[in-house]
């Protein structure tokens, strides 16, 4: 590859990272195939101070597979000195005419769903490392066991950004 398109595309990506100024931090992890209902994912996150105010949010990426309007989300936060929430969180996925929500121009959206800060601050007021777990709850109506291995979603993040409502 010529030297030209490796500047063009140190540009955009540049580009890219110097728009998300909010941002903490953004990370995802794959999902093979299939999500079982068992299995969780992690992440560890050491928050860059215990005084200011941020937004959490689930990222997802999901592609046509995906069967459901909904997603259901068991999310726990485990805080360095022990202290854990644990949250079941529905999220919108699809209109009501089946157009899936989220961005994205291919087969595959991306959803940024709220997890904590959208209805007041979030502070992590502890210093050290929190624990991350976002785990599926899907079931089919009517039906009392969850469902095994949800199809369709690629990918699960979680993401920080700055709150800058002050």
């Amino acid at each position: 590859m010529p030297k030209s398109k490796y500047c063009i595309v140190f540009l955009m990506f540049l580009i890219a990272v110097s728009c998300d100024s909010n941002r903490v931090y953004d990370e995802y992890k794959s999902i093979p195939d299939q999500w079982h209902k068992d299995s969780v994912v992690s992440f560890k996150i050491t928050p860059p101070d215990t005084i200011n105010n941020y937004n959490l949010f689930v990222n997802v990426r999901n592609t046509n597979a995906y069967k459901y309007s909904n997603l259901f989300l068991v999310v726990e936060l485990n805080y360095p000195n022990g202290k854990t929430l644990k949250d079941t969180l529905e999220y919108r996925m699809a209109a009501p005419d089946g157009t899936f929500l989220g961005s994205g121009f291919t087969d595959i959206k991306e959803n940024k769903l709220w997890y904590k800060g959208y209805d007041q601050p979030f502070v992590f007021n502890e210093a050290g490392d929190y624990k991350i777990k976002v785990q599926h709850a899907m079931r089919k109506n009517g039906d009392v066991n969850g469902v095994l291995n949800l199809e369709g979603i690629t990918d699960v993040g979680f993401r920080i950004e700055q709150d800058n409502t002050n």
